[in-house]
């Protein structure tokens, strides 16, 4: 980790938000991506959606390696005051109730997009087999 020990504002770190300039928070330390953007496996648009926000989250849910985690040190720029980071929305989907019902049709529609094409076909057979006689 670099000696700087400076501790940003969350409005500070946010105002670094676009390619020519773009600093990240990550488990409350600041890091400037900014030369990183290039080479980042995922594109730069990925750390880009990072700026302005607390992204531990998005960091620990993609699952980086040990050899990212170690690389991130020398972009390290300091802390971040996190009782400046502002609160995250909780989203929470609402409860599903009629799941089971979804699921029902769900399998009602498959079996009809089998079924229905061989009624098809068996009716064609049997207008040509009539119409034979």
């Amino acid at each position: 980790m670099g000696s700087n020990s400076e501790v940003y504002l969350f409005d500070e770190v946010a105002k670094h938000n676009h390619k020519k300039d773009c600093w990240i928070i990550i488990s409350g330390k600041v890091y400037d991506v900014t030369p990183f953007l290039e080479e980042h496996p995922g594109g730069d648009e990925v750390l880009l959606l990072a700026v302005e926000k607390d992204a531990t989250d998005d960091f620990n849910d993609v699952g980086h390696s040990d050899s990212a985690r170690e690389q991130m040190e020398k972009y390290y720029v300091g802390k971040v005051d996190t009782s400046t980071i502002p609160a995250q929305p909780n989203y929470k989907l609402p409860p599903q109730a009629a799941a089971p019902a979804e699921q029902s049709s769900g399998l009602m529609v498959k079996l009809l997009q089998f079924l229905l094409p061989l009624l098809i076909l068996g009716a064609a057979f049997a207008l040509q087999y009539y119409n034979k006689k």
